[in-house]
């Protein structure tokens, strides 16, 4: 039966790139990249853009990196609230704010696509140098990060409410699949597992010149992770995670920001990136602005300059991005971001004023 509906899906999701091809809003090149399960639901969208997706499908249908489908075809910049009368962040400390740590909300360390990404990338800029190199299964997604930020939410949690932190975070992975909005299905569960072991697998090596010294740093994103108990239907129950050192003294020493809930509605990866910049360069600031192409280097984006640009055009026309309206400045090709007015912002602060940091 598992057979027949698996070739039921791959003829589908043939017609289905048939049609889209077809429409001339996707290339052939783009729709390759999309997996069977992304591409059905695209065509879905289109043809009944306001009925919710079903529990079962993969709530992230991203558009390769900047190709954004148009609002025509894809309506919902925003994905859809799954658990709207639960607790929007279970942890075990109750009340947890959702946290992320500076240093990977600056750098381009996460890839952009869910496709493997086999390839060594290096940035540089202000004189620190980073270099990032992938497992065999590929380098750690964007949306790998989602267990991150929930595993330092917690940690964060435990030290406000003067509980002793400790570098190893055990963590009920249904919490952490809701927490994240994402569904609650066995495909879920595995690709939760996948996301561990490319969290485990990713290494990055810094390269930090000061006068006449050189420091070079070699760390993982997390040193190690654990399923403690399966179910006897073989879902994980429990998991444990231990953050790498360098991850475990950035949250001791409070280098944490404060990120709106809605940073689980967005499905685009760009759009993840383009929040996590101006939350930590803009924070609560008016107004922060930024070179275009300075931009693309940090979001981490492989599009050409002139995709990139119209991709911050589409994102100043659909204004979704929580907390912060994007502008793109023509005259001077920069790209302005403003702070939202408070009644706009449906999440609370609870972050002190902070002061902006320079690019």
């Amino acid at each position: 039966m598992s057979g027949t509906n698996d070739v039921s899906q791959a003829l589908l999701a043939i017609a289905a790139r048939a049609m889209l091809h077809g429409s001339r809003e996707w290339s052939a090149e783009q729709l390759q990249a999309m997996s069977d399960g992304e591409v059905i639901e695209l065509i879905i969208s289109s043809i009944q853009p306001n009925q919710a997706p079903q529990e079962a499908q993969d709530p992230y249908v991203e558009p390769p990196d900047l190709k954004q489908a148009k609002p025509a075809t894809h309506r919902r910049a925003l994905l859809p609230e799954r658990y709207p009368q639960s607790d929007l962040f279970i942890c075990d400390v109750i009340d947890a704010s959702v946290k992320d740590i500076t240093g990977q909300m600056e750098h381009p360390i996460f890839a952009l696509s869910k496709k493997p990404d086999l390839t060594i990338r290096r940035y540089e800029h202000n004189g620190v140098n980073l270099e990032v190199t992938p497992s065999v299964k590929g380098i750690a997604t964007i949306y790998d990060k989602d267990i991150l930020i929930y595993a330092i939410s917690q940690l964060m949690a435990k030290m406000n409410s003067n509980i002793p932190p400790h570098r190893t975070i055990r963590m009920k992975a249904y919490d952490l699949l809701v927490s994240t909005n994402r569904g609650v299905g066995g495909r879920e569960y595995n690709q939760l597992e996948e996301a561990f072991e490319r969290l485990a697998g990713t290494r990055l090596k810094t390269d930090v010149r000061t006068n006449d010294e050189r420091t070079r740093h070699g760390f993982g994103l997390i040193e190690s992770w654990k399923i403690v108990e399966r179910r006897s239907d073989e879902r994980m129950d429990w998991v444990e995670v231990t953050l790498s050192d360098w991850m475990y003294r950035a949250v001791l020493a409070e280098e944490v920001l404060t990120l709106h809930r809605d940073y689980f509605r967005l499905g685009s990866p760009i759009d993840r990136r383009l929040y996590e910049l101006a939350r930590k360069h803009c924070g609560l600031q008016q107004e922060w602005r930024i070179g275009l192409a300075l931009l693309q280097k940090k979001t981490g984006s492989r599009s050409s300059l002139r995709e990139f640009r119209e991709a911050i055009r589409e994102r100043s026309e659909s204004d979704h991005i929580p907390e912060y309206r994007v502008f793109l400045d023509e005259e001077t090709d920069q790209v302005v971001f403003r702070r939202r007015r408070p009644d706009e912002v449906r999440a609370e602060e609870d972050d002190a004023a902070e002061p902006g940091v320079n690019t």
